[in-house]
């Protein structure tokens, strides 16, 4: 009912609604029970950014002609805009805040790519007010992903080359150009080093310091063991890394030896011929095994794939927990919870919440050699131990829905959450909605009203 009140629709697409999955308006469990809705976007809102514990940056693309993209930074107690921010000329491709500390002030910098070919740069100081200096436009610097090095004081922006900028947004130094293949995804790993996601490819870069402090970067290693391109790129830990790929592959990488801890195949029919006895489920669309984004704790690693999630320890290295089909359409975006949950987000239009519970068998449509798809070792490369079948993993969980977020309309790009203050998602309806909990604000509100009292005298 919500999302028709809001103007909603159905997601896009055919898609079969699958009942299990429905748990009704009665969600204990679920203490996202107030929503507020905030309207100004004009077009497709896809990226989120933390500021600060109050505080995010947005921004929004438009496809069909060549309006400035606007970032808008939003309080995320009163959901007030704060200020606009106007400088390119095509859609943002990424988007992060860098803080860095000047003396006895402290900035706090949006930074922006573009595929205009541009980097933007609004720089705020720390004062008793939120205002920022204009935009800096860097031209003819073209960049799909941004990531700061706070333990260097510099930032990086990834597009047909790594370049790196210091604090005050110079140019310090870039990689050599090398093909048309742009990169990704990047990644911070030890020794000043930095993992980029190249097509099927993972190219490690070193930052080097001379003696007259001048930063040189340069390419120190290949990693080709993918067959397919990369999409997902994290850090679990100080001593590890990830990456997932088109076809279901998802490779546990040594962060300061860059060899391979683990590579698990996420495969769908089942193969007589295969020497591994792999077992697939049936014959997919390329979208369906496809790893579209990953997330991680330090411990646990959850993978998107397709329309399903995968939940995997980085400790004893196998799956603990999975749901083959979460959402009625592709996962975009997830999260692990502090209470041991995971939350997550689709281009269905919703944002759902999951709890990790003993599987009772038949969880659900599976065959009992679900997870018979998980290998050990990587496929085709070297032969890996049999193949273990659900049975026999008596420490598999399932992911049991909690929580059911209805208010979008449109696919839900992704989400930014602010612990017991609430959460954040943006969606292609053009909406940004704040979720919070219901009784927390209910009583936030009257602590204020009485604090308005006392200072009027009463009533």
């Amino acid at each position: 009912m919500l999302r028709w009140i809001l103007g909603g629709r159905e997601a896009q697409g055919s898609v079969e609604k699958n009942p299990v999955l429905f748990i009704g308006e009665e969600q204990p469990k679920n203490w996202f029970t107030e929503l507020q809705v905030l309207k100004g976007h004009f077009d497709i809102v896809r990226f989120l950014v933390q500021i600060d514990d109050f505080r995010w940056q947005c921004c929004e693309y438009i496809l069909n002609n060549t309006n400035c993209r606007v970032c808008v930074c939003v309080c995320s107690q009163t959901g007030e805009r704060l200020l606009e921010l106007r400088g390119h000329s095509q859609q943002i491709t990424a988007m992060t805040a860098y803080t860095h500390t000047s003396g006895e002030n402290t900035h706090t910098s949006l930074i922006t790519a573009s595929s205009d070919r541009t980097l933007s740069v609004s720089l705020h100081t720390h004062t008793h007010t939120d205002t920022y200096n204009p935009v800096v436009v860097f031209p003819e610097c073209c960049g799909s992903c941004l990531l700061v090095l706070e333990r260097l004081c510099v930032w990086v922006s990834g597009g047909n080359e790594l370049c790196v900028w210091n604090r005050d947004f110079q140019l310090q130094c870039q990689s050599q150009h090398h093909d048309d293949t742009g990169i990704s995804a990047t990644v911070e790993l030890p020794k000043n080093c930095i993992a980029a996601a190249m097509d099927k490819e993972i190219v490690i870069f070193r930052l080097t310091m001379s003696t007259g402090s001048q930063l040189s970067v340069a390419e120190v290693r290949r990693l080709s063991d993918h067959q397919d391109s990369i999409h997902a790129l994290i850090n679990i830990n100080d001593g590890l890394f990830a990456s997932g790929s088109h076809v279901g592959e998802l490779i546990l990488w040594d962060a300061v030896d860059w060899t391979i801890m683990a590579y698990e195949h996420i495969l769908w029919e089942e193969s007589q011929t295969d020497t591994q006895a792999e077992i697939r489920l049936a014959a997919p669309k390329p979208s369906e095994m496809s790893i579209q984004q990953l997330t991680s704790d330090g411990e646990l690693m959850v993978a998107a794939v397709g329309s399903g999630l995968y939940v995997y320890s980085v400790i004893t290295k196998s799956v603990v927990a999975y749901r083959k089909t979460a959402h009625d359409s592709n996962v975009l975006h997830t999260m692990l919870l502090p209470d041991g949950g995971l939350m997550s987000c689709s281009e269905d239009g919703s944002v759902r919440i999951w709890e990790m519970q003993d599987l009772l068998l038949p969880a659900e449509p599976a065959s009992a050699g679900f997870f018979g798809m998980w290998t050990f070792g990587r496929s085709n490369k070297q032969v890996g131990p049999p193949v273990k079948k659900v049975l026999e993993l008596p420490s598999l969980r399932t992911l049991e829905l909690t929580g059911d977020l209805i208010g979008h309309s449109g696919a839900v790009q992704m989400f930014v959450s602010f612990g017991e203050k609430g959460l954040v998602t943006c969606s292609t309806d053009h909406l940004l909605i704040a979720w919070k909990n219901r009784e927390r604000e209910s009583h936030l509100r009257s602590l204020a009203l009485f604090r308005k009292l006392e200072e009027n005298g009463g009533l």
